[in-house]
């Protein structure tokens, strides 16, 4: 599936030192330094296409945006695949209740997210793969589990034992309460009669009338969730030709995918590839509107498109966002969109002088601040005391180079 189209990233220039890139890991839920590498392979979770893009797809895939901008300006090569999950129960529902053809209604919302991701200036992925496409990869990384003993049947749908992997719950470290409860909120279903165990996770579930179907040795029908990502990760982010201990570095998304998806995505990779997953387990905060949480249940999605629609800038969208720290949980409102276009157009206007206050420090500066667990917040700080010192008559410094470190460590195009 094609991706959205390719971003110039402005080089810096090579007097500035890029540090060691340090993060806080899900899994060790500590700040670990990131080993220095020619490649990295990250793989993050993408939509499901049957609602347009909302702010919290876009705070999330914004992280990983600043995560392959550093990891670039270190000089590194960055593998990035992105997966689309085309085929799934909310998708069906949501074009059965509108009366529209799934696939139709899956393709009109990627080419949206496209569009969205776009005039956001997010990085496109190396590889944008629907799961439609990659049903080949996913039957066959079942048949792997199937032939390591992993899988068992019930009701001839196909279940993966995630106790298999001796690992299993170290990344998100839950209780079985707190999990259980988790895994049935999160499209699991703990409470199946038949199962070995309430957490195993579905695999392949049998054809239903008038659903889409796929044949397969374990008959008709189509995967399980989790087994997606597993499947779509280990082919595009291969690593068995080399001697790396992980099958990949970074696995990424929203804190609401640690458990179950990520949790059982990296049980099943394990088992498929014989090593550990991710080297590093990251996921972003969630977003809220007006101190709700901000759920298609409720109703409150703010939408990316609509917000552009309305004249909004999408670099203030952008600002906006990195003005809070990743990981944390944030409550957006119009009163944080309107201060981030204000201050957005303050920094146009300081950067179209002429004369304005020294740049080596502040984007030194910004360098500093994204090494350190990707603190944006921290690094826009640097630019408004910089605009403060460019009005106050401060001089010495290079606007145009200050607009592409911008640029090409933010991806704030000015």
């Amino acid at each position: 599936m094609k991706s959205w189209p390719e971003l110039y990233i402005p080089k810096l220039p090579e007097r500035f030192h890029t540090p060691a890139l340090s993060l806080f890991d899900t899994a060790t839920s500590s700040i670990l330094t990131v080993a220095e590498k020619n490649k990295y392979r990250i793989y993050v979770c993408g939509i499901t296409p049957y609602d347009a893009t909302h702010l919290g797809h876009a705070a999330t895939y914004l992280t990983f945006d600043l995560l392959c901008r550093y990891l670039k300006a270190t000089g590194a090569e960055v593998l990035f695949v992105q997966n689309i999950t085309d085929i799934d129960d909310p998708l069906l529902e949501r074009a059965a209740r509108d009366g529209v053809d799934w696939q139709e209604l899956a393709q009109s919302q990627i080419e949206l997210f496209r569009s969205d991701m776009s005039a956001l200036h997010i990085i496109p992925p190396s590889h944008y793969v629907g799961v439609v496409e990659a049903m080949p990869l996913v039957v066959n990384a079942i048949s792997k589990l199937h032939e390591a003993g992993a899988t068992y049947l019930v009701d001839q749908d196909m279940y993966f034992r995630v106790k298999a992997d001796p690992e299993y719950g170290t990344r998100s470290h839950l209780t079985d309460i707190d999990a259980r409860k988790l895994f049935a909120e999160r499209g699991g279903d703990p409470d199946r009669a038949g199962k070995e165990d309430p957490f195993d996770a579905l695999v392949w579930l049998t054809s239903k009338p008038d659903q889409p179907t796929w044949q397969s040795p374990f008959g008709f029908g189509r995967p399980g969730w989790h087994i997606e990502c597993s499947a779509i990760a280990l082919h595009y982010l291969d690593t068995s030709q080399d001697a790396s201990e992980y099958s990949i570095d970074f696995q990424g998304g929203g804190s609401d995918l640690i458990f179950p998806h990520h949790e059982m995505s990296a049980a099943q990779s394990r088992i498929i590839s014989g090593k550990p997953f991710a080297r590093h387990y990251v996921h972003a905060g969630m977003i809220g509107l007006d101190g709700e949480k901000m759920s298609k249940s409720l109703g409150n999605l703010v939408f990316v498109s609509r917000l552009i629609a309305e004249g909004t800038d999408p670099m203030a969208i952008r600002w906006a966002l990195l003005d809070r720290h990743y990981r944390e949980d944030f409550m957006w409102s119009n009163e944080s969109l309107k201060k981030a276009a204000l201050e957005i157009e303050n920094v146009r206007v300081n950067l179209s002088k002429v004369d304005v206050a020294p740049t080596e420090t502040v984007i030194t500066e910004i360098i500093a601040a994204l090494s350190s667990d990707l603190d944006s917040p921290k690094a826009l700080s640097a630019i408004r005391n910089w605009c403060l010192a460019t009005h106050n008559g401060e001089v010495g410094g290079n606007a145009g180079e200050l607009s592409r470190a911008i640029d090409s460590l933010l991806g704030i195009a000015l």
